[in-house]
């Protein structure tokens, strides 16, 4: 069975570490924003630390990744950057069929490095956690005031814009709706199937082909 390498061992290693930290700030930011900070959850539990320390310190990570991926893997960004604003033409062919094509697997042909719903969630995704870091690293270092009140508000709704795109992410990136079957392999073992990747990936498959 023919396989074909999508992303580099580096690259899976930075996506883990960045859906990692993604993940623990989501728990503990929503946990915490539901008013439960007195009592610790399971994640504070199995850590020994305040949810807000654990908050805290994953969010310096993640801005830690964050400043890696802009400077010593500023050409990996700009080419992420690139691809995820390059719209064409058919690609509303493409969310036209979508519904339908994540069960029969049909969709639309476009000639991406990503299909379009991953350009637009690429999109939602580094900007809000753009705010969210910048609004997290502001709040670290102002202790009241109304320039805390505006900052954690705009936290507040950076991470509820997030949630739902992360949400849908894992859903689709895991594989199990029909028409996305096999694609968890491409990120977390880095090759996948040939088949797959012309059924999802056709533009980056033929260019990568033909080398």
């Amino acid at each position: 069975m023919a396989f074909i390498e999508r992303y580099s061992r580096r690259t899976r290693w930075f996506h883990a570490g960045i859906y990692v930290a993604v993940l623990v700030l989501l728990a503990t930011g929503w946990w915490l924003a539901l008013g439960r900070e007195g009592r610790p959850s399971p994640l504070a539990r199995v850590t020994g630390l305040a949810d807000t320390t654990v908050h805290l310190w994953t969010g310096w990570g993640l801005a830690g990744l964050a400043g890696v991926a802009v400077t010593v893997g500023v050409r990996a960004a700009g080419t992420f950057l690139v691809e995820s604003v390059r719209f064409r033409r058919g690609d509303l062919r493409w969310f036209v069929r979508w519904p339908a094509a994540v069960w029969t697997g049909r969709f639309a042909s476009h000639d991406g490095h990503f299909d379009p719903g991953q350009r637009v969630a690429n999109l939602v995704l580094t900007g809000c956690l753009a705010v969210l870091i910048g609004s997290g690293v502001g709040l670290a270092f102002i202790d009241g005031g109304i320039g805390f009140v505006v900052l954690r508000q705009i936290h507040r709704w950076a991470t509820f814009a997030l949630t739902p795109v992360v949400v849908g992410h894992i859903v689709i990136a895991s594989g199990i709706l029909p028409g996305y079957r096999g694609v968890a392999r491409s990120m977390h073992g880095g090759r996948l199937r040939v088949e797959t990747a012309k059924r999802v990936w056709p533009g980056w498959l033929h260019r990568t082909q033909n080398r």
